[in-house]
């Protein structure tokens, strides 16, 4: 059963003339002990609610879970694998979230895998202690992860790590690929850290190490773990390649195909006489789950009905959640908070608009979850009835979580989230810190999950603090990730906006733009429905639409600039709309003719925000203007940083002039 594996890796990965088989080869024992003995699951439905989680962090080594996803039975036939790596084959490269039944986060990227598992096992915990009962059991599951030495060496496998140790997630277990190469090679020349002892650190249960390619020694590991009251790291020696009796055991093996030569020496060795991707009928028999998961599955629909039956409301808003539906009323109470935002008109921080924005959405969405990189206090992202999430002996649940100082940890622990289901994840810290945080942000949006990043401090705004923290590059970095909707509010009403729109959507993440400073509240009527295309007329040419000499685009703190420019400009006679574009990437989404609409062909077109200027050229074109920052800040005042590069209503008035005047004389 376990040279099924290693053939299969082997011949895929030489068909393919691409791929890593050193891995697959070296933990076939770990996998067949794992997936035969201890995973509970069902190959006929891979989204099962109360299915173990299976994580492969070590992505490169694919075609390990490949080969088990067919061989067990799941929607994956022997020609996926023989189009390994090839184009539109559902085996690509690295597993992929949504593509390959079963697989249940994207991986590759390496250490993130870790992190996602963390995510979904704190997940899985708060379910449990929210949901089951006395004497119902209905959400019980364990989540398993491989690791390999790269996932360790990355420093977010010790942010998530440390965090999974603090909220003693007991169903979390994590089996270490200790086979000693890399890439480059022997990894005992720049990785010597004592892993046991690192790990019970961070307050992990830690078995081994044990001889990787002794199923029982794995099964026995597997068991013990099951007794632990805290995270499990079993360290599992392996020999990277095992098989091949040429390249076993170096980095040959690990990032290349073996050869023909190698791969028929390679049968040779282990005993497998039969021909590329032929897999014997015993074999497959002895691999197939589909009978045990279809038995699983429907012994815990018993259980659920059970449940259901004594618990109602908790059973059916269980199954709302995991299904990933919003309230019925969510909608409702959205429009209701938006007109009171209308009529009190706060003159507030957009950070605080979105914690009173929060007073309403996550009140309306109990799934809704969040926290912060130790920033709570200026995040904003605890609300008034959140409790927060603790340890006081035993994990105490609660809707704030308190990641501390782990930007990348905590961004890729709320995709495991997400992913796992039943929550609508939230997380925040300062906009220039995203850079710590961007490759989870950029994961999210592949694997297209419902997260929110909260990224408060948005701009030079924020001041004293200076150039290491003043965002400047940031804004329109985020906006180039495709998928990733980016929202910069300018007041309540946008802000509320913006968070409504960010738990409606089903099909990917959002990053919330948010000022330090206060921002004065935007004066005049606003239809809901033109805010949530991302673009709309926040203040039309006074005369009409017919009337605009030019156009101000403008976003988030800046958009109060543009107002007052329009009225300076008004009190000469010069008539100008003001467009506040709160969400670039949704207005881009737009039809032809609301985009037209908005933003008129034949008007010198200004954009004023508090970033890099390349970005909006865009949408004003050769013949507009941007004012923005194309350098790094200052530390000083906001107003005083703002007065200093310019982003002021005087010369945005002065930049229009000069439009005109140079429209006039084309």
């Amino acid at each position: 059963m376990a040279n099924a594996i290693r053939a299969l890796a082997m011949d895929a990965v030489q068909k393919a003339n691409s791929g890593h088989p050193g891995m697959p080869m070296g933990m076939a024992e770990i996998a067949l002990a794992l997936w035969t003995r201890h995973l509970s699951h069902n190959p006929a439905n891979p989204r099962w609610p109360n299915r173990d989680r299976f994580v492969l962090s070590n992505g490169h080594g694919s075609m390990l879970q490949y080969a088990l996803l067919h061989l067990t039975g799941y929607d994956l036939p022997l020609e996926e694998l023989k189009n390994f790596r090839q184009l539109h084959s559902k085996t690509p490269g690295h597993p992929e979230h949504g593509l390959t039944p079963g697989v249940e986060t994207t991986t590759g990227p390496l250490g993130q895998g870790l992190a996602n598992a963390v995510g979904m096992a704190l997940a899985e915990k708060l379910l449990e202690m929210e949901f089951n009962r006395p004497g119902h059991a209905i959400v019980d599951h364990r989540t398993y992860v491989f690791v390999g030495d790269g996932c360790l060496m990355e420093g977010i496998s010790h942010e998530a790590a440390s965090l999974a140790g603090t909220w003693k997630l007991a169903k979390l277990v994590a089996i270490y690929d200790d086979n000693g190469i890399s890439i480059d090679g022997e990894v005992k020349h720049w990785f010597t850290d004592d892993t046991a002892a690192r790990f019970r650190a961070y307050r992990w249960n830690v078995i081994g190490p044990i001889d990787g390619h002794d199923v029982a020694a794995v099964d026995a590991a597997l068991a013990q773990a099951k007794q632990s009251e805290r995270p499990t790291l079993i360290i599992a020696r392996t020999v990277i390649g095992k098989g091949s009796p040429n390249r076993a055991g170096t980095e040959k093996a690990h990032g290349e195909a073996l050869g023909e030569t190698e791969v028929a020496a390679t049968r040779e060795t282990i005993g497998w006489p039969h021909p590329p991707f032929e897999i014997p009928a015993e074999i497959y028999a002895a691999w197939d789950a589909r009978a045990a998961g279809a038995e699983r599955e429907a012994e815990w629909k018993r259980r659920f009905a059970a449940y259901a039956q004594a618990h109602p409301e908790p059973a059916r808003e269980l199954d709302r959640r995991l299904r990933g539906e919003l309230p019925a009323d969510f909608a409702a109470k959205v429009a209701q908070a938006i007109a009171a935002a209308a009529g009190k008109r706060e003159n507030v921080a957009t950070r605080k608009a979105s914690q009173l924005a929060l007073e309403v959405v996550a009140e309306a969405a109990p799934e809704m979850i969040g926290g912060s990189a130790d920033l709570t206090g200026s995040n904003l992202t605890k609300w008034s009835k959140a409790a927060a999430l603790h340890v006081d002996g035993e994990i105490r649940s609660g809707r704030h979580i308190h990641f501390g100082v782990r930007e990348f940890g905590m961004c890729a622990i709320a995709n495991g989230m997400a992913l796992h289901g039943g929550f609508l994840p939230f997380v925040g810290t300062f906009l220039v810190f995203s850079d710590y945080a961007r490759n989870a942000v950029r994961m999210a949006a592949l694997m297209k999950q419902r997260v929110v990043f909260v990224f408060t401090h948005d701009s030079i705004g924020l001041g004293e603090d200076g150039p290491t923290h003043q965002a400047v590059e940031h804004a329109a970095s985020l906006r180039l990730i495709p998928h990733l909707d980016v929202w910069r509010p300018c007041d309540t009403v946008e802000t509320l906006v913006a968070w409504e729109a960010a738990a409606q959507r089903r099909d990917g993440p959002t990053a919330l733009l948010l000022s330090r400073q206060a921002v004065p509240f935007v004066a005049g009527e606003r239809d809901a429905n033109d805010v949530r295309r991302g673009a709309y007329v926040l203040s039309e040419a006074p005369g009409g639409a017919g009337k605009a000499r030019a156009v101000i685009v403008a976003t988030g703190s800046e958009v109060p600039l543009a107002v007052e420019a329009q009225k300076q400009l008004a009190a000469e006679g010069i008539a100008v709309r003001v467009v506040s574009m709160p969400s670039t990437t949704v207005f881009d989404r737009q039809g032809v003719e609301y985009k037209t609409r908005v933003l008129p062909e034949g008007l010198p077109r200004l954009a004023i925000e508090a970033g890099v200027t390349d970005f909006w050229w865009k949408y004003v074109r050769a013949a507009g203007a941007v004012l923005g920052v194309d350098r790094f800040g200052e530390s000083a005042p906001a107003g005083a940083v703002y007065k200093h590069f310019g982003l002021t209503a005087d010369n945005a008035a002065q930049v229009v002039r000069e439009l005109i005047s140079r429209e006039k004389s084309r």
